[in-house]
């Protein structure tokens, strides 16, 4: 069986007006970024590539604004300097993937031209060319496995929703304050390794990281957890 490429998550930083253009040109070709870069890469020799222009870091002062997900400041804005967010596979620099945009750029704006004439060039272009085609229609053709798996995600995150405890207004300051976070019924005498197998589970949900996480349901479950483990006899 033939080996998959690893991929990793790369998080270019640049211009506001840099990123913009770039997902522009991504939205007119039917494509993304990382595909934009992936294509450049492939045809162009790296020498080349690492020799041209870096757009660079976004200047001081130009920052876009979100909204924080999770943790203690979940819901507050944060300004950070602008990115684009790449799949690609693993061990390429962030320069050499912010030189091979800023190509694409140039590319498609007539400011640079490649001249093929080497036909291991040919040939990598030819692959890139199939790659994105592949690419494009994976997108609009999703295989049936995909489609169920896309129903089973969605079908595990109304279970992880419905399953969800209500954050007590008050706090875990009681016994059964804690039983209810915990999921145990209410006059429930839960061991120490009943206590540990639940608090486990229920961690890997409400863990602010977690894609269903919530800094206040872990701080209510951490607080049950100690409660009920005081009183294990």
């Amino acid at each position: 069986m033939a080996s998959q490429t690893v991929k990793q998550s790369y998080t270019i930083p640049c211009a506001s007006a840099f990123r913009d253009a770039v997902l522009d040109l991504a939205t007119r070709r039917e494509v993304n970024a990382a595909d934009l870069a992936r294509s450049v890469m492939l045809i162009v020799p790296k020498d080349v590539i690492e020799a041209y222009d870096d757009p660079g870091d976004p200047p001081p002062g130009d920052r876009e604004t979100i909204v924080l997900k999770s943790g203690p400041a979940e819901g507050r804005p944060w300004r950070r300097k602008p990115r684009l967010q790449l799949r690609l596979p693993s061990g390429y620099a962030i320069t050499t993937v912010r030189k091979a945009l800023k190509m694409a750029l140039d590319f498609e704006g007539g400011d640079v031209r490649i001249r093929v004439d080497r036909p291991d060039v040919l040939a990598a272009e030819k692959r890139a060319l199939q790659e994105i085609a592949d690419l494009k229609k994976r997108v609009t053709q999703p295989p049936a496995e995909l489609l169920q798996s896309r129903e089973e995600v969605e079908r595990l995150r109304q279970i992880v929703h419905n399953l969800a405890f209500d954050p007590l207004d008050r706090g875990v300051s009681t016994y059964n304050d804690a039983l209810h976070v915990m999921g145990f019924p209410p006059g429930a005498r839960p061991d120490a390794k009943a206590i540990r197998s639940k608090y486990r589970v229920l961690a890997a949900i409400h863990h602010p990281d977690s894609n269903y996480g919530s800094h206040q349901r872990m701080t209510q479950l951490n607080a049950a957890m100690e409660l009920l483990r005081r009183h294990v006899s």
